[in-house]
C-alpha cells in the first residue's frame, strides 16, 4: 500500500534570517555559534542526518513551527552544527526541499501514449521518493512549500509539455491543468490516504487519469 512521508519545498527567494533569529523558539534557546570544521567524512554524514531530520520536521510541523533546535535534536547533534552548514532555517529548508522529478521526454513517446506515460512516471516517483510526498504535505499547508512546488512545475514540467502540446504558448495553462490531476491524486492517495484512492492499483490510476492528462497534453481546444 502506498505510504506517506513528509513533503518539502525550497523557497529560494525567502528572506535571509539571522542565526540568532531563526525562530522564536531557537532565539530563546540561544543556539550557540559553530566551532571548528568537521573532517570531510564526518561532515557528509552530519549533513545527511540534518537533511533527513529537517524533512521529517518540516513535513510534520510545517515551516513556521519547525525549529532548528528540534531538527538538531532529531539528528542527534548540537544546534550549532545546523547553523554551521546551512546558516539559518531558510537555507536549511531550501536544501532539504530540493526536488528532481526526472520528467520523461515525451517527444520520443507515441503521441497517443503520452498521457499514460506521464501518469505512470509520477506514480513511480511518488512511491519511490519520500521527499516528494513530504514536500506535497508542506506545500498544502505552507506558502514556502507551495512556492517550491510551483517552481518545480515551472522549471521541470513545463518544458516537457512545451515540446508536445499543439500550441507551445499554452504550456503554462496545460501544466496547471495537469498538475491539478497529478497533485490531486497524490494528495488523496499518499497524504490524506483516502481509502478509495489508496485501494486503486497503479494500473487503475493510469486507466482513469491518462485520458484526461492526454487531453490536456494534446487536445487542440476543450
Amino acid at each position: 500500500m502506498p505510504h506517506d512521508r513528509p513533503l518539502t519545498t525550497a523557497e529560494p527567494d525567502a528572506p535571509a534570517e539571522s542565526a540568532a533569529s531563526d525562530t522564536g523558539a531557537d532565539a530563546a534557546a540561544g543556539v550557540p555559534s559553530a566551532g571548528p570544521a568537521d573532517p570531510p567524512r564526518r561532515s557528509a554524514a552530519t549533513r545527511a542526518a540534518i537533511l533527513a531530520a529537517a524533512r521529517d520536521r518540516f513535513a510534520a510541523d510545517g515551516y513556521e513551527r519547525a525549529t532548528i533546535r528540534a531538527i538538531a535534536r532529531e539528528a542527534g547533534i548540537d544546534p550549532s552544527m545546523v547553523m554551521r552548514y546551512y546558516g539559518n532555517k531558510a537555507g536549511l529548508f531550501a536544501a532539504a526541499s530540493e526536488i528532481e522529478v526526472h520528467a520523461p521526454d515525451l517527444s520520443h513517446v507515441p503521441r497517443e501514449e503520452a498521457g499514460a506515460r506521464l501518469v505512470r512516471h509520477f506514480l513511480e516517483r511518488w512511491e519511490g521518493d519520500e521527499v516528494l510526498t513530504g514536500m506535497l504535505r508542506v506545500g498544502a499547508t505552507n506558502e514556502a512549500g507551495a512556492e517550491r512546488m510551483r517552481g518545480v512545475f515551472a522549471e521541470q514540467i513545463r518544458p516537457v509539455l512545451t515540446a508536445v502540446c499543439p500550441v507551445p504558448e499554452e504550456a503554462p495553462k496545460r501544466a496547471a491543468l495537469i498538475a491539478s490531476q497529478i497533485l490531486g491524486m497524490a494528495l488523496c492517495r499518499y497524504v490524506l490516504h483516502l481509502a478509495p484512492a489508496v485501494a486503486l492499483s497503479n494500473e487503475e490510476v493510469i486507466a482513469w487519469l491518462a485520458p484526461t492528462i492526454q487531453r490536456y497534453l494534446t487536445a487542440e481546444q476543450p
